[in-house]
C-alpha cells in the first residue's frame, strides 16, 4: 500500500464483510490484520478486488516459534524484524511426537494406559 487512499479503500472493503470486528493496517509492512468471525479466503478475495493483485496470506511467523529459524527457505531478508517464513523445514521432528503419544495415551492397546475407576 502506497497512500492513504489505498489504505482507506482496503479498510472499507474489509469492514463491509459480515463478522469483521476490527481491521488494523500497517502500511509500512503492507499488512492487514482482520479480527472477527470471517472466512479468511473471503477477506483475501475482497482485498484483491480493491486492486491489490499481489495480496496473499501473511507468510511470516515469529522466529521464536520455530526450532530452526535460519534453515534454508525460512530466513527471508524482506521479513520484518523478528519474523521468518513459515516453512515445514524450520520445525523439529519432536514437535509431532506429543501428538502421537496423546492419541494412544488412553488406548486399550497400550499396556501402560491410564484407567479411571
Amino acid at each position: 500500500m502506497d497512500c492513504d487512499g489505498c489504505e482507506r479503500r482496503v479498510k472499507s472493503a474489509v469492514t463491509s464483510l459480515r463478522g469483521v470486528r476490527s481491521v488494523e493496517i500497517i502500511r509500512k509492512q503492507s499488512k492487514v490484520t482482520v479480527t472477527g468471525h470471517v472466512d479468511p479466503n473471503k477477506v483475501l478475495k475482497k482485498v484483491k478486488e480493491t486492486g491489490k493483485k499481489r495480496a496473499e496470506f501473511w507468510p511470516y511467523i515469529e522466529h521464536n516459534l520455530v526450532a530452526y529459524p535460519y534453515v534454508a527457505g525460512a530466513y527471508d531478508k524482506r521479513a520484518p524484524p523478528g519474523y521468518v517464513k513459515d516453512v515445514p523445514q524450520a520445525y523439529s521432528s519432536s514437535y509431532n511426537l506429543p501428538q502421537d503419544n496423546i492419541s494412544t495415551f488412553f488406548s486399550d492397546d497400550n499396556a501402560n494406559a491410564c484407567s479411571i475407576m
